[in-house]
């Protein structure tokens, strides 16, 4: 069972040949910001709470160097801030902690945590799933109105700006 992509692109960009997406396309752009594995696993880390820059090195399994670059570029991108802190008798430090954009941003994580989990064996017995009723959850893309898209009726449009 394949995926048949004819009708994704509408409108001007149906003639693939008469445009180029480089250096406009959304993904792109996103890949140039979160592109590194760890800055991925540096979002998760954070959305599960972790704020000091020892936690996340340690947890995602990178070094100190590393660890800064990335929260660097997270915060840098929007996604992270910091915060100053100070633990009675040291130094101020300063901790990460997700925006509203990381925050906006969780969706592609768990994107990555679900296909991981379907497609790449051996399955984990990690679920995503709602903490009000227990039910299992997933990622999905649905229209401003509420409706399910699924790939199939999936496109891509320009729109064009109001007056």
């Amino acid at each position: 069972m394949g995926f048949d992509s004819v009708g994704m692109l509408q409108g001007g960009l149906a003639d693939r040949d008469s445009w180029s997406a480089v250096g406009r396309c959304p993904i792109e752009t996103t890949m140039g910001l979160v592109g590194a594995k760890s800055a991925m696993l540096i979002m998760r880390e954070a959305y599960y709470g972790t704020t000091r820059f020892d936690d996340f090195w340690r947890r995602v399994g990178i070094t100190k160097a590393a660890a800064s670059a990335r929260l660097n570029d997270l915060v840098e991108a929007g996604l992270l801030e910091r915060r100053p802190y100070q633990e009675p008798g040291q130094r101020s430090r300063d901790e990460y902690v997700l925006t509203e954009s990381g925050v906006d941003f969780m969706p592609v994580v768990w994107s990555l945590f679900e296909w991981g989990r379907k497609h790449i064996p051996p399955g984990t017995p990690l679920r995503l799933a709602h903490d009000g009723c227990g039910a299992q959850a997933g990622v999905e893309i649905r229209c401003d109105h509420g409706h399910h898209v699924p790939a199939e009726e999936l496109v891509v449009r320009v729109e064009r700006p109001t007056p």
